[in-house]
């Protein structure tokens, strides 16, 4: 060690481990704790070293200003308490307030429409994970959800689009449909089919007319190609 590092450390020492003749009376020890760490022990216990909040511009703008000193907007300030306990104040706050409308949201949703995508046998232990990527997007022109997945195990070469109507009264044509990308993109009808086979690895809308996918090989070997596609809807 250098004579910097040991005068580093003797100064630490000095600073946070000198006696507090007014902290006597507590349990403990009998010495200021490290400032730092007293703020994150999970404790409801006052902090023994709290901050010194004296000149501080915050408290002296919100002390000043007779709008903002009881106001319910402003999160209360516990300067004797630690993050944890702040933490957990914030989070009780925070479920009370997403508590009403939780409730009147999850009375208003209802089953528009039910449509079974897939069968699995009853006795297998553990579901297997057929339904993936789903990403949603909304037309807003036209007044139209989609919903754009993939289906593993045997469609791994397709894509699915499911379209419905915000107006869950109404309908649309084509509500869901499957596109294909299998060997499309081989350079001659004559090619083998399977050495040219493309997988959706993901998939998001561009915008309201055109579907960015991104492509990979799918046979099973060193350096597979990534295609990056644009694909209308029409």
């Amino acid at each position: 060690m250098t004579q910097k590092d040991i005068t580093f450390v003797a100064d630490f020492l000095t600073e946070h481990f000198n006696e507090a003749p007014e902290l006597y009376n507590r349990k403990g020890k009998y010495f200021n704790v490290e400032r730092v760490g007293q703020y994150l022990k999970d404790e409801d216990d006052d902090l023994v070293s709290p901050p010194n909040t004296e000149g501080n511009q915050w408290f002296n703008f919100l002390k000043d200003s007779t709008h903002l000193k009881e106001s319910p907007l402003l999160f209360p300030y516990y300067p004797e308490k630690s993050l944890h306990f702040v933490k957990r104040q914030m989070e009780g706050i925070i479920d009370q307030c997403l508590q009403k409308p939780a409730d009147v949201i999850g009375k208003s949703v209802h089953q528009a429409v039910c449509m079974s995508l897939y069968k699995i046998s009853q006795s297998e232990d553990s579901t297997p994970q057929l339904f993936k990527l789903p990403f949603l997007w909304n037309d807003k022109t036209s007044n139209l959800h989609y919903i754009l997945f993939t289906m593993l195990e045997n469609s791994i070469s397709k894509i699915h689009i499911l379209r419905r109507h915000t107006d869950t009264s109404r309908s649309v044509s084509n509500g869901i449909l499957a596109v294909e990308f299998g060997n499309f993109l081989n350079n001659s009808i004559n090619e083998s089919s399977d050495s040219r086979c493309y997988s959706c690895l993901d998939a998001h809308f561009y915008d309201d007319e055109t579907v960015t996918v991104v492509l990979k090989e799918s046979v099973q070997q060193e350096g597979k190609e990534r295609v990056l596609a644009q694909l209308p809807l029409s």
